[in-house]
């Protein structure tokens, strides 16, 4: 790297007042482990499982109604054991960190609409609705779903469910009710907890057919819990509470302790190759890994105000949500990012007072794109960072935060995923900032990037693989034996995590993440499901069937293609379009929508009737067809030439940059 790559660098005030330095001098007093830079504290992090882990154990003072046995007793992956016979909630530690000098949340919805929450509020209200959830029954292990908007009532939810010792799961309300339907009857739930609708892009939008049909899909319900949002009439009858009627008692705060390993939620893949993979979390894990993270890595303290634009599908909520751990005030902000203009996200980050913002990379470029000038028309006067995440954030975009944020304001990307519910490189206080890089590894994260070989390499790209486990590993997948999650990790490389990444890591130390290496779509830093698109869409009787990429473009960008063999006779036009464009964004959700269709004569599959995803996107990202795939394992081969071909005009094209190129109404055909 050239010393004209550097944006930012800590100054030795921001070392000094950092968590990271606090963490490392309890370290050298209580440890006697001195180290003298990041590198070093990494390496040892990786090297010393039990210590490190342990360490954080008791520096963040885990409270713990029975102690653990040991830090860890097996490493294996998958199936390493952590902090075994150890009792816990991690409810319970979200209000340890209670100040009530400040408040808990911040909710502004797309209006402008302000409220605050206080903690005794949040306090008051998560301990009334258990004591609601524990009168209608639910146990340690029964399921709690919400399908709601990025609103108080859903932190509330979530936090009593978890302090009952049952298990959450959520999805936005933008999820149609089949996609829901297609995560939550998984769960067989018995609480379903629910807005009349949200708004979005200045719209209203209702969801109470919706609630109907997943009432009507999930017979395990017991009650459902209605949240007035909107202010629609709603029937608070046969079975449905109103919010105020399920958190309007009085009740202590109760916190069934749990073992380390026992369910806290479940979150759910994206659903490329089928129905969602419920991916389970644990107490114990998940609240190590989040104080590391958030306390670490983010450098949030009780005085901070924490936003990070999210809709509560995504595994950012979850960690939005964890916030509340270091004692900070965490901002919900609910309604579309971009409503009414660009820099929506800035003025709301000004207005709240916002020291750390989160956004995706997609929201970076758009306001790039859009001439947003955020010094220009905002303060700012409280924001210490910015994190982006969800895709690679590209060189453009770093200079775009440096020269309209503020040269001080450092932008750092991450990267993880919903799998282990958190990041496995990112950011630290300790470390500068340079464009189109993430700075390093995270504590605890044995990352690397090995070849098809599995040999590790440096700077040089590779799939990044973690070597060694971590406490918020999954514990399974949820109605698995086993053998599907040791497939989707430890498949490639057994013992071994292969996360579907393609990764360089620098000498120095950097990370850059290049997109996904599997065909999971991933548009504005939201994970999607082609399962759900080819669902909607063939379902149409024009439709024979659909093939759906997505493609990382050289700058930042990312074009989401859908191919559609059409029943005979028939060609392309934008009657048709529009009818499948309509048909995704009622069955799945508007961000399914592909950003061009495409007609083509046939789908080309595995000789066991795959459809090619992966090689297709390899063949539109340039690789040559004899690379991406090979030809003897296809049904059809000869069909690959037209995605090969497809790729040779966008690059003579300049990608998606140049003039929009002329629709295809059958011209593959």
């Amino acid at each position: 790297m050239t010393d004209q790559e550097l944006l930012w660098e800590p100054s030795d005030d921001v070392i000094d007042a950092s968590n990271l330095t606090r963490f490392t001098e309890w370290l050298r007093t209580h440890r006697g482990i001195r180290v003298d830079d990041y590198q070093q504290l990494w390496q040892w992090s990786i090297r010393d499982l039990e210590g490190f882990w342990g360490s954080l154990w008791e520096f963040f003072d885990i409270n713990a109604s029975a102690p653990p046995s040991a830090v860890l007793t097996d490493r294996t992956m998958p199936g390493a054991t952590w902090f075994p016979g150890a009792r816990l909630n991690y409810a319970e530690h979200v209000f340890r960190a209670a100040d009530p000098e400040r408040p808990a949340l911040v909710a502004v919805d797309e209006n402008g609409h302000r409220t605050d929450w206080s903690w005794a509020e949040l306090r008051d209200r998560t301990a009334a609705l258990a004591a609601h959830l524990r009168a209608l029954g639910v146990r340690p292990g029964d399921r709690v779903v919400g399908y709601l908007p990025n609103i108080p009532h859903a932190v509330v939810a979530f936090l009593a469910t978890a302090s009952v010792g049952a298990v959450w799961s959520s999805c936005g309300q933008d999820f149609a009710a089949t996609s829901v339907l297609d995560r939550f009857a998984q769960l067989e739930p018995v609480v379903l907890v629910t807005a009349d609708g949200y708004l979005h892009g200045g719209r209203r939008q209702d969801r109470r057919s919706a609630i109907g049909d997943l009432r009507r899909g999930l017979p395990t319900l017991r009650e459902t819990v209605l949240v007035d949002n909107l202010g629609l009439p709603y029937d608070l009858t046969g079975g449905t509470a109103g919010w105020d009627e399920a958190t309007g008692g009085e009740a202590e705060p109760i916190f069934a302790p749990v073992p380390f390993d026992h369910p806290l939620w479940t979150l759910f893949s994206s659903g490329t190759t089928g129905r969602p993979k419920g991916i389970v979390h644990g107490h114990g894990g998940i609240l190590l890994e989040h104080l590391k993270f958030t306390a670490l890595h983010l450098d949030l303290r009780p005085a901070d105000r924490f936003l990070w634009y999210t809709t509560t599908s995504w595994m950012v909520w979850n960690v939005l949500v964890s916030g509340l751990l270091t004692g900070a005030t965490i901002v919900l902000y609910d309604g579309s990012p971009a409503h009414p203009r660009t820099g929506r996200l800035w003025q709301v980050a000004d207005a709240c007072e916002v020291s750390l913002l989160g956004v995706s990379a997609g929201y970076l470029l758009a306001c790039e794109k859009n001439g947003v000038r955020p010094s220009a028309d905002h303060k700012l006067a409280a924001l210490r960072s910015v994190n982006s995440t969800g895709s690679p954030l590209p060189e453009s975009g770093f200079w775009w935060v440096h020269d309209h944020v503020g040269a001080t304001v450092p932008v750092v990307s991450v990267s993880g995923g919903t799998d282990m519910c958190s990041a496995f490189v990112g950011g630290a206080p300790w470390l500068p900032v340079r464009a189109g890089e993430i700075p390093a590894p995270c504590l605890g994260a044995a990352v690397a990037a090995w070849d098809e070989a599995g040999q590790p390499v440096l700077d040089q790209v590779g799939e990044l693989v973690i070597t060694e486990p971590m406490p918020s590993m999954p514990l399974h997948f949820w109605n698995d034996d086993g053998a599907r999650y040791r497939d989707a990790y430890f498949g490639t490389y057994p013992g071994v995590w292969r996360q579907g990444d393609r990764i360089t890591v620098a000498s120095h130390g950097g990370v850059v993440v290049h997109g996904r290496s599997d065909a999971t779509l991933n548009r504005m830093g939201v994970r999607l499901g082609s399962a759900e698109i080819y669902q909607a869409v063939e379902s149409l009787p024009e439709v024979h069937e659909a093939l759906v990429v997505g493609v990382e473009e050289p700058d930042g960008g990312y074009w989401m293609p859908m191919f559609v063999a059409l029943a005979p006779d028939l060609r392309l036009d934008d009657a048709l379009r529009a009818r499948m464009a309509d048909a995704i964004r009622t069955q799945a959700s508007p961000r399914h929508v592909p950003d061009e269709i495409i007609q083509v004569p046939a789908v080309p599959h595995t000789l066991t009737g795959k459809r090619l995803e992966v090689p297709v996107k390899r063949i539109l990202l340039g690789t040559p067809t004899v690379s991406a795939v090979d030809e003897g394992s296809v049904d059809r081969p000869e069909l690959l030439a037209l995605y090969a071909e497809l790729a040779a005009e966008r690059r003579g094209r300049g990608g998606r940059d140049q003039a929009t190129p002329p629709r295809r109404n059958g011209s593959h055909s």
